[in-house]
């Protein structure tokens, strides 16, 4: 996944508590770092995508948690857009002398530290939504008849999770992470998708109208 592939780069890049360091990482890989920023925003347009693929699968099965569903990516969406900008910020002022001149090279570096301190708080505040779209998506999950209800619990307890640890964050900061291991319900659910594709419920119900390009596996 881009988003994945964007997160390991910058946690290769960055060196938490040492602004120095992580300005000289930023400037001797700034491609590498300037592909992680691109994959960013490419993987939230994939993202937002499919979640108005799983609207038009799913609107049938009730239309308030659809739309909701959708909006809640649609918001997380544009959070990370303007929280993207915080890394090309810190890129911009890494790579260009200007700043250096301005502020010093302590200076500099220090405001490279700011914006990369803020794009990861700014990724805390999406967790909010991570979680949120997941719950409405788990509901119809479970109603269609489309999934394993299997899915639906795995999804649950990923969106809660990642509720969870948003709140923790902000409130609990000295607690561990935890939603990366049990928000994997999502990564399952989006692995079977690709491989399973879509199969009917067991009445023989056929897909609705709108989604008869998705493949569907009848058991």
């Amino acid at each position: 996944m881009l988003f994945v592939f964007a997160v390991q780069v910058r946690a290769r890049i960055i060196e938490p508590g040492d602004a120095s360091a992580t300005t000289d990482n930023i400037r001797a890989a700034a491609t590498l770092f300037r592909v992680a920023f691109v994959a960013d925003l490419v993987s939230s347009v994939g993202f937002l995508l499919l979640a108005l693929a799983l609207y038009l699968l799913l609107k049938h099965v009730n239309e308030f948690a659809a739309v909701a569903m959708v909006t809640f990516v649609a918001v997380m969406t544009a959070v990370g857009y303007l929280n993207a900008l915080n890394q090309y910020a810190a890129l911009t002022i890494a790579t260009s002398t200007e700043y250096t001149r301005a502020f010093g090279l302590a200076g500099s570096s220090a405001l490279v530290m700011m914006f990369t301190g803020i794009q990861s708080n700014g990724l805390a505040i999406q967790e909010l939504f991570w979680g949120m779209w997941l719950l409405p998506l788990a509901y119809l999950v479970i109603k269609s008849g489309y999934f394993p209800k299997m899915f639906g619990a795995l999804l649950i307890i990923a969106g809660l999770s990642w509720i969870a640890e948003f709140f923790a964050i902000f409130l609990l900061p000295n607690l561990p992470g935890f939603a990366s291991i049990l928000g994997l319900g999502e990564l399952i659910f989006a692995a079977w998708l690709l491989v399973k594709a879509v199969r009917l419920p067991p009445s023989g119900a056929s897909l609705p109208k709108g989604v008869s390009s998705v493949t569907a596996n009848v058991p």
